[in-house]
């Protein structure tokens, strides 16, 4: 019985890794380590590991990339309107770019891509038929439910996903009467994830929510414990505490702060600048966060937002955060210490861009046109922003202006 048993659950776990002949779509990435890719399939309701090559070392060039969409296009022998983007990672130690797509051709049918880019432009397609392994999702949304007529719940199967200490943290949706869900896979792949419910409580509804997923999260060291930092639309900020998160359990995610109502995440990154660490979350439709490390232990240490915002005019609640004018990125991570990798979308000509932009200062100089940029223009004796300028204009592409 014991020795039938034993192999019922070998079994099980075979039949979890083994990947199937095609990913039916690909629209969440992180990477474990530098040459482990982890890519989301809410079609097939699997989570697959892709291994990827590392470069010899790391390019050392920042990303200037004002059109990726048509030359991503050409290489998939599609229209540039045949795209969507659905995600960006970028590997460790290498500044090498992964840019997930959802491709429409003719009839309505789509299928995944996921291209390699390096800051020069080189691009190239990454084989999706050779994922090392793979692990199912085995309590995705109902088929037969969707949101504003024809977007599918099982869409938001997964909505971010972050690996820590050989654990593969992945939110979204699934079948449960709470459907806000944090499941958890050992890596490498060994059998069905665990699965917890979340709910929280949102400051701008004034209510407990239990059905909307996470969007972004990212996992920091708050108070000594290694916890989620995590963001739902519309824009509450929670965190938990990854001990809390057991198969089968039901949990409370602390809400440590509103930060503004009417916008989605678009992507939460952490990095550290001098001894300081930060979290970085950037916004759909308004202006990204910055939040230190410091604020988010006050606000975990405190009891939590159990009140609702003064709205409209007192949009904010909680922690503290700083703004950056980071408007129009649509995803974004941590290109290396000094820089970020955004992509984003031109204003005017709605060309997609892949750009590089510092910490610190969260913007770039090519992108608006004042004071400093007339070529009569003099610095002041002591200017405090003369040198940035200079670094920007070089790091922009531009080291002709960098005077």
């Amino acid at each position: 019985m014991k020795l039938t048993l034993f192999c019922i659950g070998a079994l099980v776990a075979a039949v979890s890794q083994a990947a199937p002949a095609a990913m039916q779509s690909a629209t969440k990435l992180t990477f474990g380590d530098a040459k482990t890719l982890f890519v989301a399939d809410w079609k097939g309701a699997r989570i697959y590991a892709l291994p990827v090559a590392m470069p010899a070392k790391a390019a050392g060039k920042p990303f200037n990339l004002m059109d990726v969409q048509a030359p991503i296009a050409k290489l998939l022998g599609v229209a540039p309107a045949a795209l969507r983007f659905e995600d960006l990672a970028v590997q460790p130690d290498s500044e090498i770019a992964y840019v997930a797509l959802t491709v429409r051709g003719a009839k309505g049918k789509t299928w995944p891509a996921i291209v390699r880019i390096d800051a020069v432009g080189k691009l190239s397609r990454v084989d999706l038929g050779k994922a090392a392994s793979s692990a199912s999702i085995t309590d995705a949304p109902a088929a037969d439910l969707a949101f504003w007529r024809d977007l599918p719940a099982q869409t938001l199967t997964v909505t971010d996903m972050r690996f820590h200490q050989n654990k593969l943290y992945v939110a979204g949706l699934s079948n449960r009467s709470f459907a806000s869900t944090l499941r958890v896979y050992d890596y490498p792949f060994s059998g069905k994830a665990q699965a917890t419910t979340v709910e929280m409580y949102h400051p701008v509804h004034n209510e407990v929510e239990t059905r909307a997923p996470i969007r972004s999260m990212a996992v920091m060291t708050i108070a000594g414990e290694p916890t989620l930092v995590a963001a739902y639309t519309c824009t509450p900020l929670v965190t938990i505490a990854l001990k809390d998160l057991k198969d089968g359990a039901h949990i409370v995610a602390k809400t440590v702060g509103e930060m503004g109502w009417g916008s989605a995440p678009n992507g939460l990154v952490t990095f550290k600048q001098g001894e300081a660490e930060f979290a970085l979350l950037v916004n759909s439709s308004r202006s990204a966060d910055l939040l230190s490390a410091a604020d988010l232990s006050a606000g975990a240490a405190a009891p939590g937002l159990t009140t609702p915002i003064d709205w409209p005019s007192k949009p904010y609640l909680g922690v503290k955060a700083t703004m950056t004018p980071l408007s129009a990125v649509l995803r974004i991570d941590n290109l290396n210490p000094q820089l970020l990798l955004a992509l984003r979308r031109d204003d005017a000509g709605g060309n997609m861009q892949l750009v590089s932009i510092p910490k610190g200062a969260y913007l770039r100089l090519s992108d608006f046109v004042n004071e400093y940029d007339f070529p009569d223009y003099k610095y002041p004796e002591g200017d405090k922003f003369r040198e940035f300028h200079k670094y920007a204009r070089g790091l922009e592409g531009y080291p002709e202006l960098a005077r």
